[in-house]
């Protein structure tokens, strides 16, 4: 497949491709949410217990940088960012994108239940688009994005209707939650400045490297331990690894080659993948709400990948 000036068009441009991996990326983010939770279990992380929450997402992290990063060796990439004086950048980056992002989602997370926890973190997707058409000129306001946003953003007002059966707001729960979303909402758009300053697939390694150790560090320093250690646990761990690696190598590369706001709506699934696999595996309640949060989140997604 090429372009009108014969220059081959990237796998990752090619819309098939685009919501094959953007699906994926979804998909694999959404059993994030019951597996962390398993995780918490399998070492004896409580709620209260936040430096050993920090130290199991900074091994998490750091880890799956170092694969990407050994990835990356092996195919050859430049190493090297382009000017020294984009090391900052690189830092501010990894902090946003890794580390302020998932301090806040761990700690959150185990303050709220993972079905609602996955359907308030959809408020990263609609900050996004309408944050990229604001950004880049690829990106375009229309009214029926408008649309789209308003819809989906109705799903996560949803959760807070019904009483006291449907959950009430907590500030340390799902106010770290929305945090973590805004974290995620701006790192995707510097993703962009990214590919400026150094190879996408490095500079994903370095984020998720230098971003888990930034985690690491402060949570020795809280006394953060893994009390319990299991081959489950163990296990878990390697998975949700897995999960970071793919996912960012696969949502960082797509960003980067199309509009963020067409790739960013695909995250809206991550609610309904979150939602239903955490009931399922936790054995968490469903409740009426979160069917029409997440039916309203994929009207959204709809919506604005119709724009």
């Amino acid at each position: 497949m090429t372009t009108s000036s014969s220059q081959p068009v990237s796998l990752f441009q090619r819309p098939l491709w685009v919501s094959l991996f953007a699906l994926t990326a979804a998909v694999v983010w959404g059993w994030a949410y019951p597996l962390i939770k398993l995780g918490f279990s399998e070492f004896a992380i409580t709620p209260d217990m936040t430096g050993s929450k920090m130290l199991f997402a900074g091994i998490r992290f750091f880890l799956a940088g170092a694969i990407i990063l050994v990835v990356a060796a092996a195919s050859g990439r430049r190493f090297a960012l382009r000017k020294v004086s984009d090391w900052p950048f690189m830092v501010q980056f990894a902090l946003l994108n890794t580390t302020f992002h998932y301090a806040c989602f761990y700690i959150g997370l185990s303050h709220s239940a993972g079905a609602r926890a996955a359907i308030l973190n959809s408020l990263s997707v609609f900050t996004v688009v309408v944050l990229a058409c604001l950004c880049f000129k690829s990106d375009r306001f229309t009214p029926r994005k408008a649309l789209g946003c308003v819809v989906g953003f109705a799903g996560i007002l949803t959760l807070n209707l019904g009483g006291a059966d449907s959950g009430q707001f907590s500030l340390l729960g799902d106010g770290m939650i929305v945090l973590n979303a805004l974290c995620s909402a701006f790192a995707s758009l510097l993703t962009r400045s990214l590919i400026r300053r150094v190879d996408v697939l490095v500079g994903t390694g370095y984020s998720l490297a230098l971003g888990g150790a930034l985690l690491v560090v402060p949570a020795l320093c809280m006394g953060g331990t893994l009390p319990v250690v299991t081959l489950w646990g163990v296990v878990i761990l390697l998975l949700l690894t897995a999960i970071s690696a793919l996912g960012f190598v696969l949502y960082n590369r797509l960003i980067v080659c199309n509009p963020v706001g067409k790739v960013a709506i695909y995250n809206s699934l991550i609610p309904v993948v979150g939602t239903v696999s955490s009931c399922l595996c936790l054995g968490e309640p469903f409740y009426v709400q979160y069917a029409v949060a997440t039916a309203l989140a994929a009207g959204g997604i709809f919506l604005i990948n119709k724009s």
